[in-house]
């Protein structure tokens, strides 16, 4: 048999090793000129033949779900392109995070919000009683209008991080309770202040850093006078959105009081610092466990080509898998793979979210046996 590629035609193609960084903008633009913009939309923007990208639907997504559905579209992806005549530019790992970081700031990644139960938040939690939504209610408090950071994930976290003494300031005394604010409150919550006539439209974006300052953050922030380390606080937050996040750091605000820790500012960009080097890369580069991944190498045929000469092996090298680089293979090599499988009349796997991240858990895994 002929080489049958799984996820790339040479190791190199997978190779993640630097920090995890992505651009929304980047992949904005990669959404469209890689000709996604033709079939799927973005909020109501593009084309109507696939799903809404940023329509957001019952579903948690992760990044394995997200390389999972783009395996199991690919091969009708592939023969949209075809019928097209519109060869596919290529895609490196890098350009496929900014695409995973595009997506997260168009919410995909978020849990489901309802726009009445956020009006109801804003309302009985106390927020309409200082916080206008055209127009400014009390002196030096900016409306909702003037939030630039209502679709910056990272920006957002860092408002409402600096935003707190003064509400527990206002909170002081036990006459006024804290709000305390969910995943799924604040989810809510910005659904209903993103799709106000005020503010529907202003841009997204989701700049992930290297991180390299993150540790020094965490120190000087005073983090660290509680926090164990920066990595035993990123197995806790593992896999949670940003807006999960934020909502926790808020509701810590009461705790911290009582405890006499200082909430240290955040000056702008900060905040994306600190939270590149805490969740950024564990989130992206998600993975599961690796006996389900050992499973499904077995059970979707992987191994048959894989471990056997007719394809690379794949746990050789130094090379790390991750959900950006599994994509940037399949863009590069699936359809030279989807050819071959046909030929020898073997069907496309298909992957859900578990099998995904299992099996770059596996992968990953195995590599570090073989060190």
């Amino acid at each position: 048999m002929r080489s049958l590629w799984l996820f790339c035609l040479v190791p190199a193609a997978v190779a993640q090793t630097a920090p995890f960084t992505a651009d929304s903008a980047r992949g904005q633009d990669l959404f469209r000129s890689l000709s996604c913009v033709q079939c799927h939309s973005i909020n109501g923007s593009g084309g109507a033949i696939a799903p809404d990208l940023g329509k957001l639907v019952d579903r948690n997504f992760t990044p394995a779900a997200l390389c999972a559905a783009m395996w199991n579209h690919a091969p009708a992806m592939w023969s949209a392109i075809r019928k097209a005549a519109t060869p596919p530019r290529a895609m490196d790992a890098q350009a496929a995070a900014d695409l995973f970081a595009y997506f997260y700031s168009t919410r995909y990644f978020e849990k489901p919000g309802d726009a009445a139960r956020g009006k109801r938040i804003f309302n009985t939690r106390g927020c309409s009683g200082c916080h206008g939504l055209d127009q400014e209610l009390q002196p030096g408090i900016p409306p909702v209008s003037r939030w630039e950071d209502l679709n910056r994930p990272f920006g957002l976290t860092e408002q409402m991080w600096n935003h707190m003494p003064r509400m527990l300031a206002a909170t002081s005394g036990g006459r006024t309770p804290w709000p305390y604010l969910s995943g799924q409150d604040l989810a809510d919550l910005l659904v209903y202040l993103r799709n106000l006539p005020e503010t529907r439209g202003k841009p997204a974006g989701l700049a992930v850093t290297t991180g390299a300052k993150g540790l020094e953050l965490f120190q000087s922030k005073g983090c660290a006078g509680c926090h164990e380390s920066g990595t035993a606080l990123a197995v806790r937050i593992k896999g949670r959105t940003v807006t999960e996040i934020a909502a926790q750091m808020w509701d810590h605000a009461p705790k911290m009081r009582a405890a006499g820790a200082r909430t240290a500012e955040f000056r702008p960009g900060e905040m994306s610092e600190l939270l590149s080097y805490l969740w950024a890369r564990q989130f992206f580069e998600d993975s599961g466990d690796p006996a389900r991944g050992a499973r499904v190498f077995v059970a979707k045929r992987c191994a048959g080509c894989h471990t056997t000469g007719h394809a690379p092996d794949l746990t050789a090298g130094d090379a790390v898998f991750s959900g950006p680089a599994m994509i940037s293979a399949l863009w590069r090599h699936g359809p030279a793979m989807l050819d071959e499988m046909k030929a020898h009349g073997i069907p496309w796997p298909r992957l859900d979210a578990a099998d995904m991240s299992g099996l770059i858990a596996y992968l990953n895994h195995k590599k570090k046996e073989r060190r």
